[in-house]
């Protein structure tokens, strides 16, 4: 999973993975698409391959690369783990404000009760 992190920490290889999700595409449309020279990208593409992020299949001249969705699963469950921990937070905190509104309205309630006295 570190791999994956740090391959996807590089702003030009993090937009490849995005311009990959929508489909499969040759070196040359990254190219065009990223405003990069092949070389910056197809380096790009050797880290992104090497972290298990992505797969080449030749066609004819052109390569084709495909994001593989293991390793952004593997990445999908760890971050899981974190949405858990940040949800239970919230729900005691939502406890909380709940708690601290009724009381607000409690003590509003006995202010007025007082003014009419």
């Amino acid at each position: 999973m570190m791999e994956t992190l740090r391959a996807l920490a590089e702003p030009n290889r993090f937009q490849i993975v995005e311009l990959l999700r929508k489909g499969s595409r040759p070196v040359g449309d990254l190219v065009d698409r990223l405003g990069l020279r092949q070389p910056q990208v197809s380096k790009h593409l050797r880290v992104l391959s090497d972290a298990g992020l992505v797969e080449v299949r030749v066609d004819a001249q052109r390569r084709i690369y495909t994001l593989r969705p293991a390793p952004l699963q593997e990445l999908q469950e760890w971050v899981e783990r974190y949405r858990q921990l940040w949800e239970g937070n919230f729900q005691r905190l939502d406890a909380l404000l709940g708690q601290m509104k009724t009381q607000e309205k409690k003590r509003g309630r006995r202010k007025r009760q007082g003014d009419h006295r």
